[in-house]
């Protein structure tokens, strides 16, 4: 058995009983589709997932990617080859796609429980497998032309790579000093140094496409200060014949090192220089000089991908905890600690384990139905779009965006911070060796926090972009959803419907706590706005904790009422348990996160750098 454990269960609970994926598989946009086909999808992907997929997860962290120098190359460990490998033939990764590019048109709810199984089996593969779905952007935004190279490197299975980060600007995109240089040819040249470039070089792909953004030159118009100056280039590792794919010449794009990391090892995470020994030719996405917009397409995927990531990590870790608990035996149970004699149980007859594992179980299924709840509202954008309801699209698109810093930042944070605290804790001493992957799962999830944006920036996006620049309208739509589906239920979810309720006033207060801060500036006294930036982040989680508390009900609701029809099932009972329990242990901390924000002051800011 590999190391993964998967919740084929759950996820097909929250897709057919919570969510209602089989009624927007009846639309007409997934016509190749149905209920049967999407289980079956599942149930072999979660098989291929925990067996080929799995088996190189240990063999790419103890023996990483290793970089030749003499060639600017990566050469990734064979078992892992034969893994991704595995995924790429089976042709999963089609469900991203349109029928146009060679695809089978899927809900994303669907697509996004598939990423969890991947994910949580052998995240690298999942990024290094991304070249279709980046050549489906291009595809949107490309010229005519354009869009034949993207049907060519969907064919040819070709990588890619998203360009961002340089080495001195980190998450200041728009410091960025990469340059691009128009060609008579109507090609460009780029120029400077890219850092921390995930899968930024492999053997495993012929080519690779980079997604690079870099700030023309001596273009009127184009390339000023900040990230409006910057513009998105396709840049291929080999230069290639677009009627045929057949490769030419090496491009002047190098892998010039690669970087040594804590977790995540068998991620080729590169440096990329461009133009230093040999010309970087690239060429303009589109006729549009937007690289900033059409970069964020990719962006929202990725930061999607990162909190599925880490979610994912957090259940198989949770998983394997719990298959410990039951099988270590270790102390007497407590009410007969003071017998000597009594016979010895296993761990998950303690208090405390109890406690840890249904705090786990918590997070680890409330966070995996705010992936589904976030991918039931792109489904929503989609289907108003076909149906040519603009404004449904445009409501499901602001919802959307509102989610997914939860997503991310919430789900990496409560990850990591449940893998270490509970999970690996679960273990004991064993924890903390190699023979069990709860290590490795917290080395590996703790770049999940920093991918795509800290948690900070994701915590600043929220607050300024999702809530203020809004005007709260996406956040009232959620709020109002979440009210008037606790108006009734079960009379033994009465208590939990109450403490969420409380804890959406709790939000609502700490919202509200911010406005003075938010007002500070008009009012001559901006220093004030710094208290948004100190209390951005309790925000951003006491939401998230909300979420989960909401959905997790929302689920209890639909258990409980299986479970007074007749249904014998743990699994239910398990929901119900989950809810009550979340509400109860978790819920009170919002309360108490509200009075912080609102005693909120400046002594962070007042005090010298020196006495830190």
């Amino acid at each position: 058995m590999t190391h993964f454990r998967h919740n084929l269960r759950d996820l097909e609970f929250n897709l057919f009983e919570v969510f209602g994926v089989d009624k927007i598989l009846d639309h007409d946009a997934f016509g190749d589709l149905d209920v049967a086909t999407s289980r079956e999808i599942l149930t072999e992907l979660a098989r291929l997932s925990e067996e080929e997929l799995a088996s190189s997860y240990v063999e790419g962290d103890r023996n990483p990617p290793v970089y030749d120098a003499a060639k600017h190359s990566v050469a990734l460990p064979e078992a892992f080859k034969k893994s991704f490998r595995s995924f790429m033939d089976s042709e999963y990764w089609r469900l991203d796609l349109p029928e146009t590019l060679g695809g089978t048109s899927s809900p994303r709810m669907l697509w996004w429980a598939m990423a969890e199984l991947v994910l949580g089996a052998n995240p690298a593969l999942w990024m290094y497998a991304a070249g279709p779905s980046f050549a489906h952007s291009l595809f949107i935004e490309g010229t005519d032309e354009q869009k034949e190279w993207a049907k060519l490197f969907i064919e040819k299975q070709w990588g890619a790579t998203m360009v961002l980060t340089e080495p001195d600007a980190g998450s200041d995109v728009g410091a960025g000093r990469a340059k691009a240089y128009k060609q008579p040819d109507g090609s460009w040249h780029i120029e400077g140094v890219k850092r921390f470039i995930t899968s930024g070089d492999q053997d495993m792909t012929d080519n690779i496409i980079h997604y690079v953004l870099a700030r023309p030159v001596g273009e009127e118009g184009v390339g000023g200060p900040g990230t409006k100056g910057l513009s998105l280039f396709v840049v291929p590792k080999y230069l290639f014949d677009p009627a045929t794919g057949e490769l030419g010449e090496r491009n002047g794009v190098l892998a010039t090192n690669i970087e040594h990391k804590m977790g995540l090892k068998v991620s080729a995470t590169a440096e990329l220089t461009f133009g230093e020994k040999a010309p970087a030719k690239g060429w303009l996405m589109g006729e549009k000089h937007e690289g900033i917009r059409q970069m964020f397409l990719i962006i929202e995927y990725a930061r999607m991908m990162v909190g599925t990531k880490a979610i994912a990590t957090l259940s198989t870790g949770y998983l394997n905890a719990l298959d410990y608990a039951k099988s270590r035996v270790q102390g007497a149970d407590l009410l007969q600690s003071a017998d000597k004699t009594a016979p010895r149980v296993p761990i998950i007859q303690h208090p405390d384990v109890r406690r840890s594992l249904l705090l786990q179980k918590s997070y680890a299924e409330g966070l995996r139905a705010l992936v589904t709840y976030t991918g039931s509202w792109q489904d929503k954008e989609r289907l108003a779009t076909l149906d040519g309801d603009e404004e449904a699209a445009e409501t499901a698109k602001r919802v959307n965006d509102l989610l997914l810093p939860l997503v991310k930042g919430c789900g990496s944070e409560r990850a990591y911070e449940l893998l270490a605290s509970e999970s690996l804790q679960t273990f004991g001493g064993s924890g903390y060796l190699q023979d069990y992957p709860l290590e490795q799962y917290l080395r590996d999830a703790k770049i999940d926090t920093l991918y795509e944006g800290t948690t900070a920036i994701q915590s600043l996006d929220f607050l300024f972009r999702k809530i203020v620049k809004d005007n709260g309208e996406a956040l009232m739509a959620v709020a109002s959803e979440i009210m008037q589906s606790i108006e009734d239920g079960h009379e033994d979810l009465a208590e939990a419907r109450s403490r969420v309720l409380r804890a959406l006033g709790d939000v609502q207060g700490i919202i509200e706590a911010f406005q003075p801060a938010l007002m500070g500036p008009a009012e001559g006294q901006p220093r004030e706005l710094y208290k948004t930036g100190l209390h951005s982040r309790r925000l951003l989680l006491a939401v998230g904790d909300l979420m989960v508390a909401w959905l997790l009900l929302r689920q209890a609701e639909i258990a409980q009422a299986k479970l007074d029809g007749g249904a014998d099932d743990d699994f239910y009972r398990g929901k119900v348990a989950a809810a009550k329990f979340f509400s109860r242990e978790v819920l009170p901390r919002l309360t108490a996160d509200r009075k912080i924000v609102e005693a909120a002051d400046l002594t962070a800011m007042d005090l010298p750098d020196e006495a830190f």
